[in-house]
C-alpha cells in the first residue's frame, strides 16, 4: 500500500478518536455520568477480623458483657415485678439468656439496617413444634423473623426457623443442633409512608448459617398471629425487639449497620 493513501485513513481515525474523547459519557439514572471522576467515593469501613465480628461503623447492641443497650418489659405483676422496665435477662459467659420476664427492646431506633445476630436453642431440647426454642426478632417492634429450634422438629411452615412469621416460610431449613450457635445475617428495608398511604412495603433478606433463606422478601404488613397483616403508618425509625416466648434461648454478638 502506498504511504500517500494510508495517511488520510490514519488522520481520519485520529480525528474520530479525539472527538470520541471529548464527547461526555452518558448519564446514569442517578444523574451521574458513567465513570464520573467527580462522583463521591464509598466511605471506608474496616471489616471485622471475621465475617461475624462487627465492622468499624457498626452499632454493637450486645457484646457479651451487659444489657446497657436494652430495656425490658414494664410489669406490675407480682411474679415478674418490673415497674421500671429494666432488662432482666441473664448475662453470663459472653451471652444473654431469656428469662421469663418479658422481651427486650433496643434503646435506639432503626430504619433500614444490616443486622448480625447469633442464637442458640436450649440443649437438651424440650418440647415440640412451636414449644421448642421459640423466640423472634421484631424489626421496628412489629415485623418478625422467627427463631425456633427446627432441627428434627417441625411446625407450620410460616412459623418455622427464619420464616417471616405468619407470612413467608424460609427457603430452606438450615438449623444446627440444639445448643450449637447459629447465625442470622439480615438486611431489613423499612416501609415508606406518605401520610396514611403506603408508598413501598418492607423487604427482608435473611442468611441463616450461611444459607440464603429469605431473598428480598416483601412483607405484607406487621406480624399477626392467626390473622392477615395490614400496614398502618408509623415512624421512619423504631426500636428492635427480642421476644420472650418462655424458652431459654441464648443470644450473643448482636450488631447493626444503618443503611
Amino acid at each position: 500500500m502506498k504511504t500517500g493513501t494510508l495517511t488520510p485513513i490514519l488522520l481520519s481515525v485520529l480525528i474520530a478518536s479525539v472527538v470520541a474523547e471529548k464527547k461526555p459519557n452518558p448519564k446514569l439514572p442517578s444523574g451521574w455520568r458513567v465513570h464520573d471522576m467527580a462522583r463521591p467515593l464509598p466511605a471506608v469501613v474496616t471489616p471485622g477480623a471475621t465475617a461475624s465480628e462487627a465492622p468499624s461503623d457498626a452499632i454493637v447492641l450486645f457484646d457479651g458483657t451487659d444489657l446497657s443497650e436494652w430495656t425490658g418489659s414494664v410489669s406490675t405483676n407480682k411474679k415478674h415485678f418490673n415497674p421500671e422496665g429494666r432488662a432482666l435477662w441473664e448475662v453470663e459467659g459472653g451471652y444473654m439468656e431469656i428469662t421469663p420476664t418479658g422481651g427486650l427492646t433496643s434503646k435506639r431506633a432503626f430504619g433500614d439496617i444490616q443486622m448480625h445476630l447469633e442464637w442458640a436453642s436450649p440443649s437438651p431440647a424440650k418440647g415440640l413444634g412451636q414449644g421448642r426454642g421459640n423466640s423472634g426478632i421484631f424489626f421496628m417492634g412489629r415485623y418478625e423473623v422467627q427463631i425456633l429450634d427446627c432441627h428434627e422438629n417441625t411446625a407450620y411452615a410460616d412459623g418455622m426457623t427464619a420464616a417471616v412469621y405468619g407470612q413467608t416460610p424460609a427457603l430452606a431449613n438450615a438449623c444446627r443442633k440444639p445448643g450449637e450457635w447459629q447465625t442470622y445475617d439480615i438486611l431489613f428495608t423499612a416501609p415508606r409512608f406518605n401520610g396514611d398511604m403506603l408508598i413501598s412495603p418492607a423487604y427482608i433478606t435473611v442468611i441463616h448459617n450461611g444459607v440464603l433463606v429469605q431473598n428480598h422478601t416483601e412483607l405484607l404488613g406487621p406480624t399477626r398471629h392467626k390473622g392477615l397483616p395490614a400496614y398502618t403508618p408509623h415512624a421512619e425509625k423504631l426500636p428492635i425487639s427480642l421476644q420472650d416466648h418462655n424458652n431459654p434461648v441464648r443470644f450473643r454478638n448482636i450488631w447493626v449497620r444503618e443503611l
